[in-house]
């Protein structure tokens, strides 16, 4: 699928077919995220990657919409510094970079998947592991769509073209 394609075809999965995703695609999915770009290069994430059925279970806790996640292949974990206040805001408009640039890989390759905040930082640490000093941002749950795959999105419920963008001026 084409970069177009694959923005036009991208929607949050939250029904999941019973079959794993191969880990050369999930390794490419991690990569597109390591790739995205950073405020000044600062790359402050760390993703981490569960397939295992137990922890994605304890992670679907994490998040008051998250129950999907226990039904996923896998799940990647957006783990980055606690930010101080200067940098709150760029922490998180680089975690949602990196979170649309791994689900647009996963979009590009036919996988699908929803994304998550994380609300219970302590069931996210025990799942997880990570150091006091990070936090679990986001989850971005990933497999293949039950009951229909992905494709074109023809008429998308979004805001009319004209109606959000604006030349020149507002």
């Amino acid at each position: 699928m084409q970069t177009w394609e694959a923005i036009r075809s991208r929607r949050n999965v939250r029904q999941f077919e019973d079959r794993p995703v191969a880990d050369d695609h999930l390794d490419e999915i991690l990569e597109s995220g390591r790739r995205s770009p950073s405020s000044r290069n600062w790359q402050p994430w760390d993703f981490v990657l569960v397939k295992e059925r137990e922890r994605l279970e304890q992670l679907s806790r994490v998040s008051p919409g998250g129950g999907y996640v226990a039904a996923a292949a896998a799940a990647i974990a957006l783990v980055a510094p606690v930010p101080g206040e200067a940098e709150r805001t760029r922490v998180y408009y680089d975690l949602g970079q990196a979170t649309m640039s791994m689900m647009l890989a996963a979009a590009g390759l036919g996988i699908g998947s929803g994304h998550a905040g994380v609300f219970d930082q302590d069931v996210a640490r025990e799942a997880l592991g990570f150091p006091g000093d990070r936090f679990c941002a986001f989850l971005i749950a990933l497999g293949y769509p039950a009951g229909r795959p992905l494709t074109l999105i023809r008429r998308p419920n979004r805001r009319p073209f004209g109606e959000v963008v604006h030349r020149e001026r507002w």
